[in-house]
């Protein structure tokens, strides 16, 4: 048993953190831990609705005087990441985890912790547990697999839910409040490309070492993405006709590294080539420290795409935005409208640039992809989007956030961070 005893009032909290511990829930793994919420239900007479996800809701009533307050619906996830060290035999799959207090914190033995999202868990169980707690009707929403998609909380049939206002427990940092998240989607644009033979000598361009990043979290750091860098490069040179070109392994991730193939003709190719590295060197160089810019010669290749659409693919790169797009006007420092160019790939017929879109305001989004749908068009390329999902936009005028800003300064002395 873990020794609280300086936190009465988290005592029921960590309780409820180990029992949960010690039941196996990763991430497509939270049969038992489903079980474990409905026989705690049942136990103190609570309604229990657990869905073919393994969602499971838990309705509490109202303590008395309170039944003409909205209600309150606490939300997270039951599922965890469940990794291990080389070295540890534990089964996850069937194990529970050995956990610690060490200081001020808890932490497992040779695996992850799963405070994400076990403290959620067990926060509500806490909550719900206590019968002196005073408070209007409550609902616990506990979302299963979160952690690979969000997929019980996309299949969990919200009519269910009865409450008005709902605080969802799946932040990492103490004395922070999430108020609003950008909607986003993906968008993949194909353009038609043609090949020709070809007779002049190749060489190959790879760029690498750039910071790279989240595309939610990092795009306001004005950090390089390489797939932009490097169709800058390209059309600096004049004639290039592409044999092949990659760049970026995630629509969501700002790419780090780029490469491509060419045919370049000229007597003068390679002044023009060392002339170009050195500008984007000096350009990119003083906020990418770690960029690395190589060149190499290549064997004469057979096909080349044709110089017209060689310019036109790197036109289309080049044309379409990357990086933020608007900040936000009510919340200081804020991206509000965004998207990333995260994969750049060159095949047989076709070129394809894959775009993560994303706006804490759904008509900006649609303003964004409007713009990006046009560029493409222009060039002749086809796009389609997929995974479209609506921003939850920021209220000015917030009972709830004042009500959470007030609370937090009467326990804590200070403001959150909104």
């Amino acid at each position: 048993m873990l020794e609280i005893k300086e936190y009465p009032n988290a005592k029921e909290v960590f309780r409820f953190f180990e029992e949960i511990s010690k039941i196996p829930h990763g991430s497509g793994n939270t049969g038992k831990i489903a079980d474990y919420l409905v026989s705690f239900a049942k136990e103190r007479g609570f309604f229990v609705l657990r869905d073919a996800s393994d969602n499971v809701l838990i309705r509490k009533p109202a303590a008395k005087g309170y039944e003409n307050r909205p209600g309150v619906i606490l939300q997270g996830h039951i599922d965890m990441v469940a990794e291990k060290t080389a070295d540890n035999p534990i089964d996850m799959e069937k194990e529970g985890l050995s956990i610690f207090r060490d200081g001020d914190f808890l932490r497992a033995t040779g695996t992850t912790l799963g405070g994400d999202d076990g403290v959620a868990v067990a926060y509500a169980l806490a909550i719900l547990d206590d019968p002196d707690a005073q408070h209007p009707a409550l609902e616990a929403l506990f979302t299963s697999d979160e952690e690979i998609g969000l997929l019980g909380a996309t299949a969990f049939d919200c009519s269910a839910l009865q409450g008005k206002i709902m605080l969802n427990i799946d932040s990492d940092d103490e004395g922070v409040f999430t108020v609003g998240c950008a909607g986003g989607l993906r968008a993949d644009i194909t353009l038609p490309v043609h090949y020709e033979k070809n007779e002049e000598k190749c060489f190959r361009i790879a760029l690498s070492g750039l910071k790279g990043g989240h595309s939610g979290a990092e795009i306001d750091k004005g950090r390089a993405n390489a797939n932009k860098v490097g169709a800058e490069l390209l059309a600096m040179l004049g004639g290039v006709r592409l044999v092949a070109l990659s760049g970026g392994n995630a629509d969501n991730a700002i790419p780090r590294e780029f490469a491509a193939m060419f045919a370049l003709s000229g007597e003068d190719k390679l002044i023009r080539l060392a002339a170009a590295m050195d500008v984007i060197t000096k350009k990119y160089k003083p906020t990418e420290p770690e960029l690395s810019l190589v060149c190499s010669e290549e064997k004469t290749e057979p096909q080349a795409l044709t110089a017209e659409d060689s310019a036109k693919l790197l036109d289309l790169i080049r044309d379409e935005p990357s990086g933020v797009v608007a900040m936000s006007k009510e919340m200081p420092g804020l991206v509000e409208t965004s998207l990333n160019l995260g994969i750049l790939k060159l095949g047989e017929k076709e070129a394809s640039l894959s775009f993560s879109l994303r706006s804490a305001k759904r008509v900006e989004k649609e303003k964004l992809l409007a713009r990006v749908t046009a560029i493409a068009k222009a060039a002749g390329a086809e796009i389609s989007t997929r995974g479209d999902y609506p921003a939850w936009e920021y209220r000015k005028d917030s009972h709830l956030r004042d009500v959470c800003c007030s609370v937090y300064r009467d326990l804590y002395g200070k403001d959150p961070v909104v």
